[in-house]
């Protein structure tokens, strides 16, 4: 069954709806990393984003007949992934831990961190890691409005549709979350220049 890109997303969710299981997979292959590399970064476990990745696309599945296109399909499956998250921040099932790629690290920052002296790629860890402490530590919601605006590159549009609220409810999470990084990353710079001119 040749699908390949020739279908929409729409189209092959019709299709998945009349029980063509082929269709499903290539919504699962052409999805299941967005959706698992933000269950990550909310969750900070592989496994259980694992999980939870899996869980979106069976409920994805199961409702495939009840779709109905009036947004992006992938905003409709963070949508489902932000229930799932959620309810296990419910649960206090989540521990902290650090962001542990894929393959172990972003392709972007090994990159860029190949050029660097070993002491800016020291600095630039610690600010990645202070960043994702922070992060951590912002309310899921903020959290996952950063996650899917910085890492995702969604619209405030989509966003909103994702965590159910107004697109100016967005905007103010993504600036309290914003402002929250700000002051704690400008703590951070103080103190680690002080001890560097120690």
């Amino acid at each position: 069954m040749e699908k390949n890109m020739e279908y929409s997303d729409s189209e092959l969710m019709a299709m998945t709806a009349k029980g063509d299981d082929g269709a499903y997979g290539l919504l699962v292959q052409r999805h299941y990393q967005a959706i698992y590399g933000a269950a990550l970064k909310m969750l900070k476990d592989k496994f259980l984003a694992e999980e939870i990745t899996q869980k979106v696309f069976l409920q994805a599945y199961r409702a495939a007949g009840r779709y109905e296109p009036r947004a992006k399909l992938r905003t409709w499956l963070y949508t489902i992934l932000r229930r799932l998250v959620l309810n296990q921040f419910r649960k206090k099932e989540i521990q902290s831990s650090p962001l542990v790629t894929e393959n172990g690290e972003d392709k972007d920052i090994a990159t860029y961190q190949s050029a660097m002296s070993p002491l800016d790629q020291l600095v630039k860890q610690e600010q990645m890691e202070w960043i994702e402490k922070i992060i951590d530590g912002l309310p899921p919601r903020q959290r996952l409005a950063v996650i899917l605006k910085s890492y995702e590159d969604l619209s405030y549009d989509e966003i909103a549709r994702i965590l159910g609220v107004s697109i100016p409810a967005t905007k103010s999470l993504l600036f309290r979350a914003r402002e929250t990084l700000r002051v704690v990353f400008q703590k951070w710079e103080a103190s680690s220049s002080s001890n560097r001119k120690d």
